[in-house]
């Protein structure tokens, strides 16, 4: 297939393009490359795509509404995977405009033009900030998420409702993720446990929000491009009318999945095993619960599974370690370059 990933640069887009080269697709990379956070990590996951055979980049920002037309008018895609966005749940508060303009415009701009070239399957990026503040555990996708505590959570729920809107009105088969904690190599160092690595290293005093009482269902990368490639080849039909519950009258070809590990750890429980990685004690600072911050996240993965038969399969043991790994490596060639 041809696919275009939007926020190739990315995480979780790098990761998933890699995969999909693996599997012989051509594969369309979108990355307005900003800097919110470090630009050459973002430039070093780029090169290790640039080498491979039927990867092609463009450098271009989602919220460009010509770009985007431009791009699709020359050439067509048999999937979408969007995962552009302006990132982070404090920021979010700073910059709202950012969250905007990336997040809902540029949104717009991709389905509508996955809609009007008969894209095969739009697969985007939400997230599990959407649940705000529930309590109920774990979090499942009939729960309300009326109620988002952060304007990054508020974008992904209207990312949601605009999906719906395309695929009931064109016919365009579209499937949401919400993403819940991702971690592990080539990951965002505005992520806490990137940081948290930093300032083990560093000998530097960790933040730790709500004085430590927090969890969250931290999910593996590789677990994660897993569910996102399952999706991929899955894309949804028409709900059968008898099989719809009484409060909905949707037939839209569209999903919405949990994507987690289901299995939510205690904050201060990863921070003891990225100690053990590391070989390094933390000094933990215990701070007051941030603005936007939900003391815990725990994924319903019971549709996903259903669905396509994903299993999240990597222990935090083994992530963590992987991530370290990586971390050491990768830090350790920037500073003989630096040299």
């Amino acid at each position: 297939m041809k696919i275009l990933i939007t926020g190739a640069a990315g995480f979780i887009g790098f990761h998933t393009a890699e995969r999909l080269l693996n599997e012989g697709h051509e594969i369309e990379g979108v990355d307005n490359l900003n800097d919110y956070y470090d630009v050459r990590l973002k430039m070093a996951r780029l090169e290790r795509l640039r080498l491979r055979d039927g990867f092609r980049f463009h450098r271009m920002d989602v919220a460009d509404t010509e770009a985007v037309q431009r791009l699709f008018a020359a050439q067509r895609f048999d999937g979408v995977i969007h995962l552009a966005a302006q990132a982070g749940v404090r920021y979010s508060i700073e910059n709202p405009q950012a969250y905007v303009k990336s997040n809902v415009a540029g949104f717009v701009n991709i389905a509508e033009s996955c809609a009007k070239a008969g894209c095969g399957h739009l697969v985007f990026a939400s997230s599990s900030s959407v649940y705000g503040a529930n309590r109920k555990a774990p979090f499942s996708t009939s729960d309300s998420v009326d109620h988002p505590v952060s304007l990054y959570a508020a974008t992904k729920k209207a990312n949601e409702l605009l999906a719906h809107s395309y695929s009931h009105i064109y016919g365009l088969p579209v499937t949401g993720l919400r993403f819940f904690t991702v971690y592990g190599p080539w990951g965002r160092p505005d992520m806490a446990y990137f940081k948290f690595a930093e300032a083990i290293e560093a000998g530097r005093p960790i933040p730790v929000y709500n004085h430590g009482d927090m969890s969250r269902d931290f999910t593996y990368i590789d677990d994660i491009v897993e569910g996102i490639v399952r999706v991929l080849r899955n894309p949804p039909e028409r709900t059968v009318e008898s099989e719809m519950p009484e409060e909905s009258l949707s037939q839209a070809r569209y999903r919405v999945y949990n994507i987690g590990n289901h299995q939510p750890v205690a904050l201060l429980k990863f921070i003891e095993v990225l100690e053990r990685c590391m070989g390094r004690t933390a000094v933990k600072q215990l701070l007051p619960m941030q603005a936007g911050d939900v003391p815990c996240t725990y994924a319903d993965i019971s549709e996903l599974r259903r669905d396509t038969g994903f299993e999240p399969a990597t222990t935090i043991e083994e992530g963590l370690e992987r991530f370290v790994e990586w971390y050491q490596s990768y830090y350790a060639y920037r500073r003989s370059v630096a040299c």
